[in-house]
């Protein structure tokens, strides 16, 4: 009988340890995943810091700040006070939404030609757009897009110019890799006059964008942006996109086939 007794004693005692066991692995394994997702607050750039700017001039403008990041996202050498990097200056280009480490800043700018994935034999230049003529903010680094020119362009069939306030939209370029989307400009202002002699005013927020083009494509891109203006249609792999004639304000071109 007493055999029998410490043998039951012996295996409620093993039952319980077993269960305690579970219950601190299950509590462990609870606190390393809270761990791994809990926020850290650390620096992360607001607006696109250039190369040799003032850290302490990009934090008063508001271009740095605090913020939340996952603990699993965070990337090595991560700030998490605004006072470690005074009096430094940026050694590469930052660019809005980065996390600010201790190695983008120094007393040099770093030697280095760019920061931007530019393919091999392509140069990169940068247009101001506003948010209609850049798909209202859908256009996203590494998208590709079609670019068309609206102004007084010459007729696309015959090469003679459509001449007096007659407005053509034409293919420029079909297909272009945008590098970067920059941070909104100041705002523009356009003004249109209706038929009647109305004038009709609205402001257009603008933004730099950046892109990957040849330099037969950059000449026609930096005279079509002085000259006329630009608008990116945004390319998905299905899209059809092809050069074509001109569609200008004339009734026949609108609504012709």
């Amino acid at each position: 009988m007493d055999r029998r007794r410490l043998l039951l004693i012996l295996a409620v005692f093993v039952a319980v340890m077993g269960t305690a066991l579970v219950f601190l692995y299950v509590q462990g394994a609870d606190k390393r995943a809270n761990n791994k997702f809990d926020n850290v607050s650390v620096l992360k750039a607001t607006q696109d810091i250039a190369a040799g700017e003032n850290y302490d001039q990009a934090l008063t403008a508001g271009k740095i700040s605090l913020q939340p990041v996952p603990q699993n996202q965070l990337t090595s050498g991560y700030q998490t006070t605004t006072t470690a990097l005074k009096g430094k200056i940026a050694s590469v280009p930052i660019f809005a939404g980065q996390q600010i480490i201790e190695s983008q800043f120094g007393n040099t700018v770093a030697a280095t030609s760019s920061t931007l994935a530019i393919p091999k034999g392509m140069i990169a230049i940068s247009v101001n757009l506003t948010d209609p003529d850049r798909v209202a903010g859908n256009i996203q680094n590494g998208s590709a897009v079609a670019i068309f020119v609206t102004g007084q362009l010459t007729n696309g069939t015959t090469g003679a110019s459509t001449g007096g306030d007659i407005q053509s939209t034409r293919l420029l370029l079909p297909k272009v890799t945008v590098l970067n989307v920059g941070s909104p400009q100041p705002p523009t202002t356009s003004t249109s006059t209706d038929e009647s002699g109305v004038q009709t005013t609205e402001t257009l927020p603008r933004t730099l964008l950046t892109i990957a083009v040849s330099q037969k494509d950059a000449q026609k891109v930096i005279v079509a942006s002085k000259a006329l203006d630009l608008t990116f249609g945004l390319l998905t792999p299905d899209s059809n996109v092809k050069s074509a004639a001109g569609t200008s304000t004339l009734v026949q071109s609108l609504f012709g086939k």
